[in-house]
């Protein structure tokens, strides 16, 4: 599901206020109301009988617009109905503020009643959450030219800004929403697709590479294998100068991502011919954990071999590779020779072997 289909789950709240206008520049305020109120009580009956619940959002919307239109009619002075799509709007962008600015997710929340069978990953969230940003600004400009047009301009100027125009807004912003993705999409098509996890090692979803190294936590399977020689020494690889992470240390002997529709072995199998010409070789696994850096989230697996006889360095993504014993490891520890992850493997294999 995407953040497009999620925003047209959550508009039938405002349903009874686009009513609104609309009747009230046909008929007038009075028989406008009392259509707008029709609307959301009908809309009220229809979530009843399908959901069994009172939609909180409509039924909101519908006794601010009985509030502020009684008061209006009462006192003979339109001005308080003409702030009600303002404030209503104020009430929006309040929601979408907060769901894109902050860790507490409103319109995640609300998502989850509206949606109650499509489940969401991180980097769907993510991508739902960089387009409320946007439409917080874009709406938060239109309620601020509401409130002006309801004290300053005349009533056909309100009606179209309150209107018209909200509705043209919304339409050009997914206009160029639906345009950039299909152009962002064709570009994410041409990379390497990774499947996204949760931490028990369930496939949630997929998304490709650059996105799952944005430093979004978009959790990703990848293999390590430690290849240990019979006199316990340890082989590490060492980072060329020019990779994005930990350039120029030592590391694991082999290292990377599971392929989207690949099973660990495969992953394993291909990773190891790839970085160090091992082939033919038995591995065990001996652990999985999760690795968080600023760049990427890994749920990392970790296996090792004792078959080291067919290493065969071919590949430019491996500078060097050499045996270590583990005292020299241990004397070299801390001192930025080799990378973190290296490091919490070590101690991880001492205590496993």
């Amino acid at each position: 599901m995407g953040r497009i289909e999620l925003f047209k789950k959550l508009l039938p709240g405002f349903i009874p206020l686009f009513v609104f206008i609309a009747a009230d520049e046909l008929w007038g305020t009075e028989i406008g109301l009392i259509v707008a109120i029709a609307v959301g009580i009908v809309e009220l009956i229809i979530t009843w009988f399908r959901e069994k619940r009172f939609d909180k959002f409509i039924l909101f919307d519908t006794a601010l617009l009985v509030a502020l239109g009684g008061i209006s009619i009462l006192l003979h002075n339109d001005i308080f109905f003409k702030l009600k799509p303002g404030l209503i709007e104020l009430i929006l962008c309040a929601i979408l503020g907060v769901s894109a600015f902050s860790s507490f997710n409103i319109v995640g929340l609300m998502s989850q009643r509206y949606l109650k069978d499509v489940q969401m990953n991180e980097q769907q969230m993510n991508q739902i959450r960089t387009t409320m940003k946007g439409m917080f600004w874009l709406f938060l400009a239109h309620t601020a030219l509401v409130f002006y047009s309801a004290f300053f301009m005349s009533k056909e100027a309100w009606v179209f800004i309150s209107g018209g125009l909200f509705y043209t807004l919304f339409a050009v912003f997914f206009a160029v929403e639906i345009i950039r993705q299909k152009i962002n999409n064709k570009k994410l098509m041409k990379e390497e697709w990774l499947p996204i996890v949760d931490e028990k090692g369930q496939v949630t979803g997929k998304a490709p590479r650059s996105i799952c190294h944005k430093g979004d936590q978009i959790l990703h399977p990848v293999v390590h294998l430690h290849v240990i020689n019979s006199h316990k020494h340890i082989f590490l690889q060492k980072r060329p100068e020019d990779k994005l992470v930990q350039p120029g240390k030592w590391d694991t002997a082999v290292g990377g991502h599971i392929s989207l529709g690949e099973t660990l072995e495969e992953s394993l199998k291909r990773e190891a011919w790839e970085e160090i010409g091992l082939q033919n070789f038995n591995a065990r696994l001996m652990s999985n954990y999760r690795w968080d850096t600023e760049v990427e989230s890994e749920l990392v697996y970790l296996f090792v071999t004792y078959d080291y006889k067919g290493i065969n360095l071919h590949s430019d993504e491996v500078q060097e590779g050499k045996f270590w014993s583990p005292k020299q490891i241990k004397e070299n520890l801390g001192k930025g020779i080799f990378t973190p992850n290296f490091e919490k493997e070590f101690a991880m294999l001492q205590k496993m072997l």
